[in-house]
Parts: C-alpha cells; sequence; structure tokens
C-alpha cells in the first residue's frame, strides 16, 4: 500500500513539472475578437492558451463591451482579431486603435481576409504589401487530392528566428504578403517557391491560371518564396504583432489534417510558436543594469567624469525572459555585443563580450580618447526576432588639471636639450665676457703702476 501511494506521488509530481505554465513576460490576459458561432472552430488553439496561463475574454466583432482601451489605458496586455471576414469590429477596433495599442505596448495578432477590409490598410502602415482583393494563395504542388488554395507549407528548422522547435507542414489557406525593406518586419511562414497569387478565378486542377496572371503583368501575378503567408513586426518600443494571412491556420480542421499518411499537420505547434512571439514569451531581452569606471580602481562606483586617455571598464547586465519559470534570468549568450563612445560620432566601436564567471555580465576596456566633450556610452542591440536593448549614458571627459600632467614628456626632450643647451652657453658666455672685462682692468691697473 505504502508502495502504490509513493509511486502516485512521484507520477503527480512529474506530470506537474512537465506541465509547467508557459508565460508572458508582459501580462496574460487576452482579449479574442472571433464570432461566437465559429468559436468552436479554433477550439484546440484557445485550449492551449488556456493551459498556458492565458486568461481569454471573448468578444463578438459587433459588440462593444469590452472595450479595448479607455482612457488612454489598454484593459488587456494582448489582443487576438480572429474574425477576418468580419465588415465591422466595432468603434473602438479601427487601425488607429491597433497601431495606438501598440504604443502601449499592446500585443496583436491580426488574421487578414481575403476581401477588402479596414485590416488592409492596417497592414499597409506596417510596410506589407497584399495583393488584390479575392487573391489567394495558390499551389498545384505536390499534388494532392485538396484544393489548389489549400497548401501544404514545409517549415525548416531555424528558418524564422520567432520558431523556436521542430514543425511538421502547415496547412495554408488566405492571402500572402509582400515585405517592404521596412527593417522592423520578421517573416515567420515563407510562402513555397511554386506558389503564386492572382486576381485570376481558379479553378480546380488547372494551371492555366498562372499563365493568364503572367500574361496580365503589373498586378496580376505574386509569385514565389519572397512572399509570407506569416509575418511579424516588432516595434521599437518592444510591442509585437503578427499578421496572418488566413484564419484557417488556428482552426481545428486544419490542426487535426495530415500532411503525409500518419503524419499529423504542424498547425497546432505553429499557432502556438507564433503566439508565443507575438505575446513576448520567446527571445525577449532586457538591460537590468550598467556600470563604468576606472581599470586601476577596485571600486565599481561611477566616476562623474574621465580625464583624456583615461583606461575605463563598462559593463552591463542582460537579463532574458524565461516563460517556464515566469520570471528573468542572467543571459549570456549574446556572441555580437557591440558598445559605442560617442560624441556627433563614435570614436569607439568596440566589442561587448560576456564574462564566464559572471552569468549576464558583458564587460571590456578601452581608452578615452584624446579629446574633451560630452559622451555617450550607448548599446544599441538590434536583431531579427529579438527585443532590442537600448541603453544610453552621458558622461564628460575633461583634459587634465594643471597638476595632472606629467613632470617630464619623453616627446619634449628635443626641447629640454635645446633650453638646456642654450642657458649653459649664455652662463659660458657670461663667464667668458666677465673674466675677459677682469683681465683688461688688471692689465690697464699694471701699465699705470709702470708708468709712475
Amino acid at each position: 500500500m505504502f508502495g502504490f501511494r509513493r509511486w502516485c506521488l512521484l507520477a503527480l509530481s512529474a506530470a506537474s513539472l512537465l506541465c509547467v505554465d508557459a508565460k508572458s513576460s508582459t501580462g496574460d490576459s487576452v482579449l479574442v475578437v472571433v464570432d461566437p458561432n465559429n468559436q468552436d472552430k479554433y477550439s484546440l488553439f484557445f485550449d492551449g492558451l488556456k493551459d498556458s496561463g492565458y486568461k481569454l475574454t471573448f468578444r463578438s466583432p459587433k459588440a462593444e463591451k469590452p472595450v479595448v482601451i479607455a482612457d488612454d489605458v489598454p484593459n488587456f496586455d494582448h489582443v487576438i482579431l480572429l474574425a477576418p471576414e468580419a465588415r465591422n469590429l466595432g468603434k473602438d477596433i479601427t487601425p488607429q486603435s491597433i497601431v495606438q495599442l501598440l504604443s502601449l505596448k499592446t500585443n496583436v495578432i491580426v488574421t487578414l481576409p481575403t476581401k477588402q477590409s479596414p485590416l488592409h490598410s492596417l497592414a499597409a502602415e506596417f510596410g506589407l504589401i497584399l495583393p488584390p482583393p479575392g487573391s489567394p494563395l495558390i499551389s498545384y504542388f505536390p499534388q494532392r487530392d485538396t484544393p489548389s488554395s489549400l497548401i501544404p507549407i514545409p517549415v525548416e528548422d531555424h528558418s524564422s528566428p520567432a520558431l523556436t522547435k521542430h514543425i511538421e507542414p502547415v496547412w495554408f489557406s488566405g492571402i500572402p504578403q509582400a515585405l517592404s525593406t521596412n527593417p522592423l518586419l520578421i517573416p515567420i511562414l515563407r510562402a513555397p517557391a511554386e506558389s503564386f497569387a492572382s486576381e485570376t478565378l481558379v479553378t480546380s486542377g488547372s494551371a492555366d491560371a498562372l499563365v493568364e496572371s503572367a500574361e496580365k503583368g503589373g498586378e496580376g501575378l505574386w509569385a514565389g518564396s519572397s512572399l509570407s503567408a506569416v509575418t511579424g513586426f516588432q516595434a521599437t518600443n518592444g510591442a509585437r504583432i503578427a499578421f496572418v494571412g488566413g484564419a484557417e491556420v488556428f482552426s481545428d480542421e486544419l490542426a487535426q489534417k495530415e500532411v503525409a499518411p500518419y503524419v499529423k499537420s504542424g498547425n497546432a505547434d505553429f499557432s502556438r510558436e507564433v503566439a508565443a512571439w507575438t505575446f513576448q514569451e520567446n527571445l525577449v531581452l532586457r538591460i537590468d543594469g550598467v556600470e563604468h569606471h576606472l581599470a586601476h580602481e577596485n571600486t565599481t562606483v561611477a566616476k562623474e567624469q574621465y580625464t583624456n586617455n583615461d583606461n575605463v571598464v563598462f559593463s552591463a547586465y542582460v537579463s532574458k525572459w524565461d516563460a517556464k519559470q515566469g520570471r528573468w534570468e542572467p543571459y549570456s549568450g549574446l556572441k555580437d555585443l557591440q558598445l559605442e563612445f560617442t560624441m556627433l560620432d563614435p570614436f569607439i566601436r568596440t566589442a561587448l563580450p560576456p564574462v564566464r564567471a559572471t552569468p549576464g555580465k558583458y564587460s571590456t576596456t578601452f581608452r578615452a580618447p584624446d579629446r574633451h566633450g560630452v559622451f555617450k556610452f550607448i548599446i544599441d542591440y538590434k536583431r531579427k526576432g529579438w527585443t532590442s536593448l537600448q541603453s544610453s549614458t552621458t558622461i564628460p571627459v575633461v583634459p587634465p588639471r594643471h597638476d595632472g600632467y606629467p613632470r617630464f614628456l619623453s616627446a619634449a626632450w628635443p626641447y629640454y636639450a635645446g633650453a638646456i643647451s642654450t642657458s649653459v652657453a649664455f652662463l659660458l658666455f657670461s663667464t667668458a665676457w666677465l673674466a675677459g672685462e677682469a683681465r683688461d682692468r688688471s692689465s690697464r691697473k699694471a701699465k699705470g703702476s709702470k708708468a709712475e
């Protein structure tokens, strides 16, 4: 009896360790805007969010409450717009209000419709170029018994920084997006190279649509892996938004649909990865603090100013959000962090490597430039998918004091030698002059005495 009870307790403890909630670094309240009639279509996606510790609040597209923003304060940490075909999402859900949500550090997932809607103009604000209305993504490869607009897209490992694990091919049905040169855009799921989107009405089993679209030119053809099916955008303040080309990606039907015999699709894992990145569970960094001091001093107290050519030690402490533990942990995995010591332009740009003995600490030593002025220690770390790290610390660099210069300068020995030789020559000349004058006086006195 005791043995059976002990094994039960061990099993429960192991299960509790495996069921650790993944928590967001910004909060757990989520507003889901979805048609009540379609809510059951995405039950697996919603259940996965609930199991991760999120508190979901559902709202009909035509409802006005609960409001998203009240008195310029967001009521939710995250928003999911899962009603792409709705013509009206409410007075408080507009492209302008969604941009305001991002400025208030609220994360958003947007599913785009194939027809024209205000969400198309919202995508344009973030540098996404959408095809003409009614132009779904189409592919005839590989051969399959599904419609040409329902495409299995393979997901290569490390194809996007937002995807952190291996994912089986994902079923996709929706519109693609062409990306502008905006550096804040992050492709999450690329369209297959053989896929295309066009205004031509596609009949199942016919590839003539591709030829007809190519003959149209202009906006007639959108093709290739340069298109993105799911795209992320990270604002400069750290807020994130994901544009999904079709809401069917989150559906239970595609999550349970096989991509090969006895191989379930990766839609469920992919949907959870998109939500994890957008809700700031993954790839979230912050700078806990910085410090600087003279290299020859043991203290880490920051100096109020430095002198030209001082050896300065600068250190930064970086943490990464651990979604499983729900806390910030010191992180030493950055290998390309840099420090700039700048006035108007960088005078010094040097690597800021991690310190082996101290997790999360990055430190470097450099010599202050031989120029006085107001300088800044600047860290500006921006990488695709990661939270940007920005830090700026102002410090003046002044010339040495009157008693701060060395007594003798090795570079001035020619001047010292010239001054010494001039002084010695003057003394010798003065001595010779005075000695000659004394000799003349003595000779005059001798001549005078003889004359008497």
